[in-house]
């Protein structure tokens, strides 16, 4: 049975989701960053990068969630697209990877945790992360799904963050995207999207972002510190 270190993040979420459209059996493990648990020993065994998720299915050991969406889709021969699109597919699973994730990722961080002065950062990751959601929500103009017709991983790598637009953008993040949110509804009202959401309910992770937390989640800080 597969391992899966999962916690809520939209990284964790969208291996959730893979792992339920595929049927595959696997353990969650808990992994609580606000807790620091992804530094721990145990953990950084299976990814020296000390982030979720992981997965161990048997001898092999995955992190990065794109990463891992690829594996499982080879693996199972399930959600691929034909081989003359492989390109075409790796070409925005890598642009969620290095570019959705990440400014999106620093779009959160400077507008709700960096403290002051930060309006440079802010100007910077806020205008990257509405350019990179401004180019998803072009190609969705085009088609039902990211490589077409067809439902594939770089729709479930893609649904992962969609759903937290309002909370990298602001309230009104899905007003000049609605492709991205006719996409990312049409997803949330499959079974499997469900099932991984409900993952929330297996284990209560910390909610406080104390100082602990920070510098837990944001290790830099802990040179101040010292």
């Amino acid at each position: 049975m597969i391992r899966f270190y999962y916690n809520l993040a939209p990284n964790p979420t969208k291996v959730a989701l893979c792992l339920e459209e595929m049927g595959l059996e696997y353990e969650p493990v808990p992994v609580d960053t606000r807790k620091g648990e992804q530094h721990s020993p145990e953990f950084l065994k299976i990814n020296p990068n000390a982030k979720v998720p992981a997965i161990v299915d048997g001898d092999q050991v995955v992190f990065d969630s794109n990463a891992i969406l690829l594996y499982l889709a080879e693996k199972t021969g399930q959600f691929l697209p034909p081989a003359h699109e492989r390109g075409s597919m790796l070409s925005w699973l890598m642009f969620v990877a290095s570019g959705i994730g990440p400014y999106s990722g620093q779009a959160v961080h400077f507008t709700r945790f960096a403290p002051e002065p930060k309006e440079y950062a802010v100007s910077r990751y806020v205008f990257e992360a509405k350019r990179h959601w401004g180019i998803l929500d072009a190609r969705l103009a085009e088609r039902r799904f990211m490589l077409g017709e067809t439902y594939g991983i770089v729709d479930m790598a893609v649904w992962g963050w969609s759903r937290l637009v309002p909370f990298v953008l602001g309230e009104d993040g899905f007003a000049g995207l609605p492709n991205v949110k006719r996409h990312l509804e049409e997803i949330n009202d499959r079974p499997a999207a469900a099932r991984a959401l409900a993952l929330k309910d297996r284990h209560a992770f910390k909610a406080d972002m104390d100082e602990a937390a920070k510098l837990a989640m944001f290790p830099h800080l802990a040179q101040k510190v010292a």
